[in-house]
Formats: C-alpha cells, structure tokens, sequence
C-alpha cells in the first residue's frame, strides 16, 4: 500500500509545533500534514475550513483537544474522505456550564491580560512532573503567543458552542485511536473510556506519567500508538 495522508490538528493555542515529534517519527509511515485551526470562530466553520486544506483524496486525520472537536465535526461532514481517526486528549461531549463560564473568564482575561491566560493554562495543561521542564514550558509559550490573545478568544468561544457529538460514535467504522494522558485533567480518562467504548473499531491507549499534552509530554509513546494505528490501514 501506497503511503497515506496523515493530517494532524492542533488544539487551544497550539501549532505544528505541538505535533513536532509525531511529524517526524511517523515521516517514513505517512505523507504528513498539520492543518491551521487558528482563523475561524466555530467548530463547523474549522471543519469546513481544514476539509478545504486536506488532500483530495481519502486521509488519515488525527485531532487533539480542540481538533478532536473539528475531527468529530469532520466526521459528519465528510465521512466518506477518512480512512482512519486518532481522538487525543479530547471528548465527544458538549461543554459543561462550568466550563462555559471558565471559558467566558478566559475570553475576558485574554483582552486585558494575554499572558495571564497562558500562565493560568501551564498547570491544567501537563503533569506536574513536567512542570519544571523549561523546554516544554517554552515550546508550549512560543505556540500560545504565536497565536495571540484573538485566536484564544475565537477557539474558546467555539469550544463553549460545541454540540454533543456522542451520538454520532457509532457511526464511526474507521480504524480509531483513541488516547488521552492518564493525568489528564481537562478531557480525562473516563471521557476517552466513555468514547472508545461507543466506537466499534477503536483502541484506547492511556499514556502513563501524562497531563493534557500528550504529543510534546509523551512523544516517543505517542509516536509508536500513531504507529499501530496507522498500520491497521
């Protein structure tokens, strides 16, 4: 079989930086693509756009965090194009009031003080164990200024206007991954336990010693779960 198309999208303030180590490691497996989320204030309206990037034929997609949400979108809106599906630190459910109005604070803070947000963000995003990486740290700084306090603002509102997309699992006949950190606090286990069991063709994979940032907290065990999954093609 010829290489697939692996498209990969970012979430929250994120970039192609996020998927660095994924990019590279599976370079020999896929023909791999990072897709920008970052002009669009809806979840509809990114799916649409990234569908307008993607390869014209049938493609892998892998969405984290926010880009699960556009990832599950695509999914309804054009199912016929994917040839298999990752779902990383993400879920399939709306958003909570309380996280709605988390989210509203954020919109808030991000006018007045863009910074404040990010430092607010650093410990909710990686275990604490990586909380004294100051690599990390930077590569998750560099991507969330290189953003912008605008494109904050637009992701956040689309995430609190997401629509609940549980009943649509079943539809999934794809190969699926779906995979979270075993500490992640923001999209937990049980919501990935909760959409791996709904989908027929999925495998769940909880990474160990991991916060919300899979991709850049755990690479290497990211990159080999990416791996197994792209071998099912």
């Amino acid at each position: 079989m010829t290489r697939p198309h692996l498209l990969l999208l970012p979430g929250l303030l994120c970039d192609a930086r996020l998927w660095q180590y994924q990019a590279a490691a599976l370079a020999a497996t896929a023909h791999v693509s990072v897709a920008d989320v970052s002009d669009e204030d809806s979840i509809a309206a990114m799916a649409s756009a990234v569908l307008a990037q993607a390869p014209a034929d049938e493609f892998a997609l892998a969405g984290f965090s926010l880009g699960g949400y556009v990832a599950l979108e695509i999914l309804r809106q054009a199912p016929q194009r994917l040839l298999a599906l990752a779902l990383l630190d993400t879920s399939a459910r709306p958003d909570t009031d309380e996280n709605s109005e988390a989210r509203m604070q954020s919109i808030r803070l991000a006018t007045m003080d863009f910074p404040a947000v990010i430092e607010g963000l650093l410990p909710k995003l990686v275990h604490p164990a990586h909380l004294d990486d100051p690599s990390l740290l930077e590569v998750i700084r560099a991507m969330a200024n290189s953003q912008g306090a605008q494109v904050c603002i637009n992701q956040q509102r689309a995430m609190i206007g997401r629509v609940d997309s549980r009943p649509d699992l079943y539809r999934i006949a794809c190969p699926t991954l779906v995979l979270c950190g075993s500490a992640d606090t923001i999209t937990p286990p049980e919501v990935h336990r909760e959409m791996a069991d709904a989908i027929t063709a999925s495998h769940l994979a909880i990474i160990e010693t991991c916060g919300h940032l899979a991709p850049l907290e755990q690479p290497d065990a990211v990159s080999k779960e990416l791996k197994n999954w792209l071998a099912r093609l």
